[in-house]
């Protein structure tokens, strides 16, 4: 039976809802999209965002500052008198734990895809999960606006991807809109000039995004897919209704992963206006809700009827591929910087940030620090920076990959990475690649730019992110998601240069670093505080050297004409987080506090 015109087998529709999720590649102008849905639905909007230019969805500050979604969002709006749930996904990798949450609250997807650039990698991870669990997808060409749109070329590789990626016939031949969020307007022609809304969008979801169907009657199921907390209300869990009904303060079942089933009464429940959660009397499947009330529930797990309590099957996750060493800072600076900096409070910490992130995981380590694991670089660097911003203060160590031994194997975990570079830079890449032992799978140019596949080790691709900007002067594209898990060859890529370490603690003198220049790249500037055992910049040899940065020239009462005025010191190099955790090996830690990001060596002695 045809899902979208009434009926489904065995279950029931509900015709005056839909969930769909927004998935992309970063700055494939999702957020921006959703934005112009939501004004131009006329949607309640908070006070702060009625009168604002600000993109709604994308409200959290390191969201803003990177250009990036990170954390997925629930908004709703009325259209044609159906509610639409919109559900903004993050399109990095490295969230994939975030994403695979939001596609089963879905039962669609609109697909976006830049007019210029056509699917990228991180399109093909969301795009495979979509799939795989039948939803139905629309493809909504965006940027049209742009001078060098590749509309012909974009819709073609779209197909050659859904084909790739095992979709049936029927899904392949996918409804395709033509839209610019910048200009809040989409069509169904590629014809700026004949578009006047973004209406063409919402019509395209209530045509071809089926409402949600429930199978069976095993009474109230719903999937709680993420957790946060309140201090007025507790802990709040958003999820879907799967089957049945619930009302404001019935007692319900929690069953959690191990299947033991407790009961509680809900002292709350919340539906979705616009980005508002909004207390309602009552809801049914098929809608996303929000509740309050069970005190230790994750995601993942299910609520059910009190008298017939049956769950829904656990949220599986891709494995986390990489892992961090957290503990307290031990530096002679120390303590000094930050509001949160005990080995109770950073865990506690950790612990909340788990709940919340189906992807991370953290464990007790053995030198009474913790190891946190996740899926990559960016998703740890992310959580790093989030904690800093709150006031936490700590010092971390390199990443490691998460490595598996079976049947007397070592299996590590490889990463395909997409490149796009101008074609007079490729030679440097695939040279750079080459040392780190990566596979080069597919190479091709267009237009003078060369696109480049690799598949690498995960272990031998850290720290290539911040050179490949070096060497493509920042006109370069590179995303990685991870491949699968292969025997381990044993190849290694080690830094090919040491530290410069400080010698002794004291104050930088400028007189100091315009001569320790000469020794490499320097990390810090004039009059900055520095101890024993602190990296300052980069050795041009593979050793490290210990340089004393805080001598002051000696007063003489003697004076040559022209002295100093040959004396040149370069701008030294300013180390983000991301850099930082990049550049350290074994030997070295990075130091978090709200103020500063240092590096320093494990022993602080030489």
């Amino acid at each position: 039976m045809d899902r979208h015109k009434g009926g489904f087998l065995n279950g029931k529709h509900m015709n005056d809802i839909r969930n769909i999720a927004i998935i992309a590649h970063v700055d494939h102008g999702k957020t921006t999209l959703v934005d112009a849905l939501l004004r131009q639905s006329k949607t309640k909007l908070g006070k702060q965002f009625s009168e604002s230019s600000e993109l709604i969805m994308d409200s959290n500050d390191l969201e803003k500052e990177r250009g990036i979604t990170i954390f997925s969002k629930n908004a709703s709006v009325n259209w044609k008198n159906t509610k639409i749930n919109i559900i903004d996904t993050p399109g990095h990798a490295d969230f994939g734990g975030e994403v695979e949450r939001v596609l089963k609250m879905a039962d669609g997807a609109l697909l976006l895809i830049d007019a210029k650039e056509g699917p990228m990698p991180q399109t093909r991870f969301v795009l495979k999960k979509a799939l795989e669990m039948g939803h139905k997808v629309i493809v909504v060409v965006n940027k049209i606006d742009k001078p060098d749109a590749r509309i012909n070329y974009v819709i073609n590789k779209t197909f050659d991807l859904f084909l790739e990626l095992g979709a049936d016939e029927k899904t392949a031949y996918f409804p395709t809109i033509y839209s610019s969020g910048k200009f809040g307007k989409a069509g169904l022609e590629p014809d700026l000039s004949k578009m006047d809304s973004i209406s063409p969008v919402f019509d395209a979801v209530l045509e071809h995004i089926p409402s949600p169907s429930t199978v069976g009657t095993n009474g109230l199921q719903i999937l709680i897919t993420n957790t946060i907390y309140d201090n007025f209300k507790g802990r709040i869990a958003t999820g879907r209704i799967y089957s049945g009904e619930i009302k404001a303060g019935q007692d319900v079942s929690h069953i959690n992963r191990n299947g033991e089933i407790k009961k509680f009464k809900l002292t709350s429940l919340m539906g979705f206006e616009g980005l508002e959660r909004v207390d309602i009397t009552e809801a049914k499947a098929g809608d996303i809700i929000a509740l309050s009330g069970i005190p230790d529930i994750t995601i993942g797990e299910t609520i059910a009827d009190p008298q017939n309590p049956i769950a829904l099957p656990v949220l599986d996750i891709e494995p986390s591929t990489v892992q961090m060493r957290f503990g307290v800072n031990t530096s002679p600076l120390g303590g000094k910087e930050g509001e949160f900096k005990t080995a109770r409070q950073i865990r506690d910490r950790l612990m909340k940030a788990q709940e919340a992130d189906v992807a991370l995981k953290v464990e007790d380590g053995s030198l009474g620090d913790l190891i946190v694991s996740g899926r990559g670089e960016l998703h740890l660097a992310i959580l790093i920076e989030r904690l800093r911003r709150e006031g936490y203060e700590f010092q971390v160590g390199k990443p490691q990959v998460i490595e598996k031994v079976e049947g007397g194997k070592t299996f590590t975990p490889f990463e395909k990475v997409a490149i796009e570079v101008p074609e007079a830079l490729s030679g440097t890449v695939m040279q750079k690649m080459g040392l780190r032992h990566a596979q080069l799978l597919d190479m091709n140019t267009e237009n003078r730019t060369t696109f480049l596949e690799f598949i690498i080790a995960t272990k031998e691709f850290f720290g290539y992110r911040s050179q490949f900007i070096t060497d493509t002067k920042g006109l370069g594209i590179i995303s990685s998601s991870f491949f699968e898990y292969r025997e381990d060859s044993g190849e290694k890529f080690e830094r090919a240069q040491g530290s410069l370490v400080v010698h002794e603690s004291g104050v930088t003198k400028l007189y100091a670093l315009t001569g320790a220049q000469d020794r490499g790249t320097l990390f810090v500037g004039a009059g900055q505080p520095v101890y024993k055992g602190q990296v300052i910049g980069q050795n041009s040899r593979e050793d490290d050297i210990w340089i004393n940065v805080c001598k002051e020239k000696q007063q003489t009462n003697h004076r040559s004409s022209g002295e100093g005025t040959s004396e040149h010191f370069n701008t030294p190099k300013l180390m983000s987080l991301e850099n930082a955790i990049e550049y350290i090996d074994d030997t070295e830690l990075v130091e978090v506090t709200p103020k500063n990001i240092r590096i320093r060596k494990i022993n602080l002695d030489n």
